[in-house]
């Protein structure tokens, strides 16, 4: 199945999918976009040319668990896409995904305005590499 996956900001939103195999999650770009219906609009443009069959939105849940107002914004972001793009739009816990991102970028010495545009599709990625995870665990089982 063809998976996308999001990691929403305020100002950027990283974009990764992976293939039908589910082998490999690729970053695939970041939007910038400041509005929020815009962005939304643009996230299923993306869902649509890449023929995503499911997305997954990170949902950056409190380090206790519990719900702040940036999850609200996120599962209000992923309940508006699925809406647009008529295929099915998960949640998935993204706790610690742009401190791995960063620390990604640092092993390869990424620094200033290029780690600036590339860290939220790295993000993505992360975010899309343990949904996969999950499900290869989960369907072991």
């Amino acid at each position: 199945m063809i998976i996308m996956s999001v990691d929403f900001g305020d100002a950027r939103t990283g974009i990764a999918v992976c293939g039908k195999s589910e082998l490999i999650a690729s970053p695939v770009c970041v939007i910038q976009e400041k509005d929020f219906n815009e962005c939304i609009k643009k996230t299923a443009e993306i869902a649509k040319e890449q023929r995503a069959e499911e997305v997954v939105v990170g949902y950056p849940k409190n380090m206790n668990g519990t719900v702040g107002e940036r999850a609200e914004k996120c599962a209000l972001f992923a309940q508006e896409l699925e809406k647009l793009i008529g295929c099915p739009v998960k949640l998935w816990d993204e706790r610690n995904t742009t401190v791995s991102a960063h620390n990604a970028l640092n092993v390869t010495n990424t620094r200033g305005k290029k780690r600036k545009a590339v860290v939220d599709a790295v993000a993505a990625t992360i975010i899309l590499e343990s949904y996969l995870g999950f499900r290869r665990n989960s369907s072991a089982t």
